[in-house]
């Protein structure tokens, strides 16, 4: 008889019980992997900055504003070839406060250029009259541009909030107070995963021209001409304001990528703590079945001995029973993991860009499983194969 036939005859022995302990080690997994995610999402999400983007800010921090003309002496330093702004928002849904998501006022003539790589308009209103587009705009966002309340939203969002084309959406403002009405004219898609595809973008202008910050901005957004020129112009750019009240930090979009991921702690540490505490409960569950297993099929095991069964044989035996549980449902809940998390397109309620796992995160769960078979069936095996014939058949009936 071949060894795999007994291990699955075994398997078989107490269905609910190798049922009930693979699906543990399957739930195990699917959460080992799911946190593993949050940190591919996170790592992700700093990779979706372009080395050939800078990103000028208050030095103090990007709450505080800018002032306007720092945007014209930006764009005349030598090797930036276009100065875009966003502005952070910040407003309400006056009907659900906790109903939060992104939203920017961009210079809507650079920005849609700036990150045409990044984004692609899906669907927009018709445009009602002849605008004066730039070259290098969609010409899409017509219907957009000619109207200052206009604003573009994430694909997802459109869906999530059940909004139409030309529907107009008012936001409570909580850093520019008052209310503020927007147009959806146009609807875009992230050609990148990691991009945020839950944002609200309007024209800084509308902010602009009816708010009480007429002589700031908040953020400059710098296309470089040449990628390997970032650290000479980060230096100049913050040098041409270092003796004024509003002194400036440039970095590469990465580094202020992952400066927003740092501003969360070290969630990395704390998620694979968290990983590692799982998977010792695991570990523990999938021990206690297999010393189980063992221990009732004690004088079995000494009739196997008695029939030439070696003791290498009857390792292996109870190891690979381990490993057939841990393994298979640590692969069912890895790949689960990935499938599920991809597929539903989770963000942590807009806390992140839309969720991936990494096949490497994969490969690691099942690298865990496999460990997890190996230790937890490791004693029990040992145990079995160091058993005395006469000792085991002292117990069969």
């Amino acid at each position: 008889m071949k060894l795999i036939s007994l291990v699955w005859v075994n398997l078989k022995r107490n269905k609910r019980r190798s049922i009930l302990t693979l699906l543990s080690v399957t739930v195990a997994m699917l959460l080992f992997c799911s946190l593993g995610g949050v940190i591919d999402t996170l790592d992700e999400s700093i990779r979706v900055g372009s080395e050939t983007r800078l990103v000028t800010i208050n030095s103090i921090s990007m709450v505080f504003d800018l002032p306007i003309s720092y945007r014209a002496r930006v764009e005349a330093v030598p090797g930036v070839e276009k100065v875009t702004v966003m502005n952070w928002f910040g407003g309400q849904d006056p009907k659900d406060t906790k109903n939060f998501f992104a939203q920017f006022g961009v210079d809507a003539e650079t920005y849609f250029s700036v990150y045409k790589n990044d984004l692609e308009i899906v669907d927009a209103s018709p445009a009602q009259a002849a605008v004066a587009m730039p070259p290098d705009l969609d010409p899409k966002l017509a219907a957009f541009m000619s109207e200052q309340t206009g604003c573009v939203v994430g694909e997802k969002l459109m869906k999530k909030m059940g909004w139409k084309l030309g529907q107009t959406y008012t936001l409570s403002g909580t850093i520019y107070p008052g209310d503020w009405p927007f147009t959806i004219r146009a609807v875009y898609r992230p050609k990148i995963k990691a991009f945020n595809d839950e944002m609200m973008l309007f024209h800084w202008k509308y902010l602009y021209e009816h708010s009480g910050h007429q002589n700031h901005l908040g953020i400059l957004v710098l296309q470089l001409a040449h990628p390997d020129q970032a650290a000479a112009i980060s230096k100049e750019v913050d040098a041409m304001f270092d003796n004024s009240s509003s002194m400036t930090r440039t970095e590469t979009e990465r580094a202020f990528q992952a400066s927003f991921v740092s501003m969360l702690g070290n969630v990395p540490l704390v998620l694979r703590v968290v990983g590692l505490a799982v998977v010792f409960a695991i570990l523990m569950v999938a021990a206690n079945t297999m010393v189980m297993a063992v221990r009732e099929r004690t004088g079995e095991i000494g009739v196997l001995k008695t029939l030439g069964f070696e003791d290498g044989t009857i390792f292996r035996l109870v190891l690979a029973e381990g490993a057939i549980i841990t393994l298979g449902g640590g692969l069912l809940g890895a790949l689960a993991s990935k499938a599920l998390i991809e597929w539903t397109g989770f963000n942590a309620g807009g806390a992140l860009p839309p969720m991936i796992i990494r096949w490497s995160t994969v490969a690691i769960g099942a690298g865990v499983s496999l460990f997890l078979g190996a230790v937890s069936g490791f004693v029990p095996a040992w145990q079995a194969s160091r058993l005395r014939i006469v000792e085991t058949l002292r117990r069969v009936e």
